[in-house]
């Protein structure tokens, strides 16, 4: 119990405070291979790139504990290409939905005509169009782009950054958030248990209370002597407490471990699952609309190539190819300690994209939930760390438990004979 504490004194602490586990970043992009059918409102036709692979390094700083037996820290993400590991280079050109101009376009739907008209010119004199064609790089880490300076000037507010735009800007070289999760100094079972983050004991973004609430770890580890029913965490990414349940019981490298994996409600809609409804408005069950944490853009999260949602979803378009294999994310913790051994959280980042009446770039395109992207973050614990932990939870206990036998087995006959030589003695 001692060692599993956040405790500078404590084994897990090093551990805790600079993860030693190598963690990688696999991105996929879905390419559009006919952009000017889309145009037209044809089915759109996708083939998955990549994997782009990054290592990711995590380091904890400011980190401060209190008196309430709680420890507030930044954890800051670093991440290095991986040309070996990698399927393609950042310098692949890649033919995606112009991101700033659909989900503009969509933004300003209900806005007055003469708004519309104002982007739609904006759109024509910067050459603007609904698909582009941009490196890996850029997609991922920004490129320059006037559309987003027009934006500001056309509807002001409506995007509240400047300059350069990319899906992972804010994912490198940054931290998630201020978190303060408990130590468990008097209480072992709150041990990693979120208490804030960013100063709030829930977040704002959805429309019930239980959907607002931040519940569980932070994701890292997790309090000792887990019951094999579910687990929690807060995803800041996701903007929201995810809860993954038992799958069953296994082994990696030696060490026994739980499998926790996503219950097919995860992401279902609020008429599938009523206690989702907060998150809504939905669309199809599997896809949950993310734009009240995403500056209002159509943005929706899934698992990869909609594993686990409705299949209109995946009809919609051409060249996704679902399964448990290869999309579904799991966690394997050792019960005993919390600590994951092996794990995989993967996700989905789409774009819900159609024709909006008075711009003319978005041409007759029809209505679809389109995927940019999908991630999955993986890390298993190996080498030394590996060997240590093996041998102070699996090998050390199996050798005190064969020597309590054989200690019982030879105190056996001592004690006959003793009960022998006082019966004589009488």
């Amino acid at each position: 119990l001692q060692n599993v504490r956040i405790d500078p004194s404590s084994i897990s602490f090093q551990m805790w405070k600079d993860i030693p586990v190598p963690f990688y970043l696999s991105v996929h992009f879905f390419e559009v291979l006919n952009p000017k059918q889309v145009l037209r409102g044809e089915k759109p036709v996708l083939s998955q790139r990549g994997p782009y692979v990054y290592r990711e390094y995590r380091v904890k700083t400011n980190i401060t504990f209190h008196d309430n037996d709680t420890v507030s820290y930044l954890e800051y993400r670093h991440l290095f290409f991986q040309p070996d590991l990698s399927n393609g280079t950042e310098d692949e050109y890649i033919v995606v939905p112009n991101i700033m101009l659909m989900g503009a376009a969509v933004m300003v739907e209900k806005l007055p005509n003469f708004v519309k008209l104002l982007l739609s010119g904006a759109l024509a004199s910067l050459k603007q169009e609904a698909f582009m064609n941009r490196t890996v790089g850029e997609i991922m880490w920004g490129y320059e782009d006037p559309l987003i300076d027009a934006i500001n000037v056309i509807v002001p507010g409506l995007l509240p950054f400047k300059g350069k735009f990319g899906l992972f800007m804010d994912f490198n070289n940054s931290n998630s958030g201020l978190f303060t999760v408990n130590t468990g100094m008097n209480n072992i079972s709150q041990v990693h248990m979120v208490d804030s983050w960013n100063g709030l004991k829930k977040v704002n973004y959805w429309r019930s209370s239980q959907c607002n609430m931040i519940n569980g770890t932070a994701g890292e580890m997790w309090p000792p002597f887990m019951s094999p029913t579910s687990l929690q965490f807060y995803s800041p990414d996701a903007c929201r407490s995810m809860t993954l349940v038992y799958e069953q019981a296994g082994q990696f490298q030696g060490v026994p471990t739980f499998r926790f994996v996503a219950p097919k409600t995860l992401f279902a809609n609020g008429t599938d699952y009523p206690p989702n409804e907060g998150f809504c408005p939905c669309m199809q069950s599997g896809i949950q609309n993310v734009s009240t944490c995403r500056l209002n853009a159509p943005m929706f999260i899934s698992h990869p190539h909609f594993y686990n949602a409705d299949p209109s979803l995946v009809d919609a378009v051409e060249g996704l190819h679902p399964s448990k294999e290869q999309h579904g994310l799991f966690l394997d913790v050792h019960p005993m300690t919390g600590i994951p051994m092996n794990c995989s959280i993967k996700l989905q980042l789409n774009l819900y994209i159609k024709r909006v009446s008075g711009i003319i770039q978005t041409g007759q395109i029809k209505p679809v939930v389109l995927p940019l992207l999908w991630f999955a973050e993986s890390g298993s614990i190996e080498g030394s760390v590996l060997k240590q932990f093996y041998t102070n939870l699996v090998l050390l206990p199996s050798v005190l438990e064969y020597l309590q036998y054989i200690l019982l087995g030879l105190s056996v006959p001592l004690i006959v004979s003793a009960a022998l030589l006082m019966a004589r003695r009488k």
